[in-house]
């Protein structure tokens, strides 16, 4: 680990440098690195992962931490937004960018989080079921049995471009109009 990667952890709670330090284990150095997070660029099936040195309590479905965020393109259809925060406030979605995130402790549950919400967006699981086969995979893990979802994903992300821009709400001309009318209602006083 390069010095200077050493300096930046040794100045983060114990929290975060344990979890950092699973992902460092796991792919090495990171691509950045600041005295406020790490980031990893195209780990194993993520676009980006970022150990951050600010973590966020969470009790769902146990307490633990949140500080390893591990992203990937994927398109979520607006309607299922609310069901996704329903399930998780560590799912985080970026419609405009096309990515989904999870943020966790380690890499495991955030495959278990990401496999979850696709379940939840091709409805084949409820908010409900996916909330009690999250708790149930959690403690499997902790009993050493098997756990499906924690081993990869399991559907392909980014396929297709991701991202939604959105629709226009205003034409060249409404933004002609209203920046005529600031200059005029400027001169005005």
């Amino acid at each position: 680990m390069p010095q200077t990667l050493q300096h930046i952890l040794s100045g983060w709670p114990e929290e975060s440098r344990e979890a950092a330090q699973l992902v460092i284990d796991k792919y090495g150095d990171p691509d950045e690195a600041t005295e406020s997070q790490l980031v990893w660029h195209n780990p194993g099936p993520w676009k980006r992962m970022v150990a951050s040195r600010e973590y966020y309590p969470h009790k769902f479905p146990a307490p633990h931490i949140d500080c390893v965020e591990s992203v990937i393109e994927y398109r979520v259809p607006v309607d299922k937004f609310s069901a996704l925060a329903e399930f998780d406030g560590s799912v985080v979605v970026e419609r405009t960018a096309g990515e989904v995130s999870a943020r966790c402790h380690d890499e495991e549950a955030n495959l278990l989080a990401l496999n979850l919400m696709h379940d939840i967006v091709e409805g084949t699981r409820s908010v409900r079921e996916a909330r009690d086969y999250y708790a149930k995979e959690f403690a499997d893990y902790r009993r050493g049995k098997p756990t499906p979802y924690m081993e990869g994903l399991r559907f392909r992300a980014g396929a297709g471009d991701t991202r939604d821009p959105d629709v226009r709400a205003l034409s060249d001309e409404d933004l002609e109009e209203a920046a005529r009318e600031g200059r005029e209602r400027n001169r005005r006083g």
